[in-house]
């Protein structure tokens, strides 16, 4: 049995082909041989943009969702992280089916332990950031930015993603060891056989430990990437 892990994908981003980009998932999600497939891991920034009201959420991506569910419909289970981007995810995924989940997750799978999660904020240091994100997560703020009308908040959002990195095609370039994720990982208090992140946008592949690997995967904009594990092996692919 197949497990999948994918990272973001970063859907209604107005950079490069989104429509491109968009239809490059949806086949991707399409090609998983749902009969032969265990899970499939969502980690983060899945969606550019995305604030969820009471009865209101985003429109577009009905493919993206359609495509999910007909997996969940097979028998495949579905589990997502938010990322930096889609923090603002309550309830319609898990209404969906989907599984939420919070780094760093430790998913047993054919024996092997797997820590999971977007990546963002692990590690030590990034006091700017981690204070960002609290902010993010905090209901309070969360309940003011509800009482925006969608037609403004949406458009607060949308241009909060325009002038982000990925908007600018500004490149990140990992530091190695230096790197505060490795040094979260390197200092995991657990046996761990593999840490599998998103978030930093660029593909990393590298040991932390003598029986562990730290995993990074790339975002969606100019490829397609994923990981799989096929019960004994994990795998990195591109396209």
């Amino acid at each position: 049995m197949f497990t999948y892990f994918v990272s973001d994908v970063h859907l209604g981003l107005d950079v490069e082909d989104a429509a491109g980009r968009e239809a490059r998932f949806v086949r991707f999600l399409r090609e998983i041989p749902v009969m032969r497939t265990e899970a499939l891991y969502l980690l983060g920034d899945i969606w550019d943009f995305w604030y969820e009201y009471r009865d209101v959420v985003p429109k577009g991506s009905a493919r993206v969702i359609a495509a999910l569910q007909d997996m969940m419909a097979a028998g495949v289970k579905v589990y997502y992280f938010q990322g930096n981007h889609d923090i603002w995810s309550y309830h319609y995924f898990d209404e969906l089916g989907m599984i939420r989940l919070t780094q760093p997750h430790i998913a047993t799978i054919d024996g092997k332990r797997f820590c999971l999660g977007h990546g963002d904020g692990l590690g030590p240091g990034m006091g700017g950031y981690k204070f960002m994100r609290a902010c993010f997560h905090s209901r309070v703020l969360q309940a003011l930015f509800s009482s925006l009308h969608p037609w403004i908040a949406f458009r607060l959002g949308k241009g909060w993603s325009k002038s982000s990195r990925l908007s600018k095609k500004i490149s990140y370039e990992f530091k190695g060891e230096d790197e505060p994720l490795y040094k979260y990982c390197r200092s995991f208090p657990e046996k761990v056989d593999y840490f599998v992140f998103g978030h930093y946008h660029c593909h990393v592949d590298m040991p932390v430990k003598e029986d562990s690997r730290l995993v990074i995967l790339r975002d969606w904009i100019t490829c397609s990437n994923w990981l799989e594990w096929d019960g004994k092996r994990l795998e990195y692919f591109e396209r």
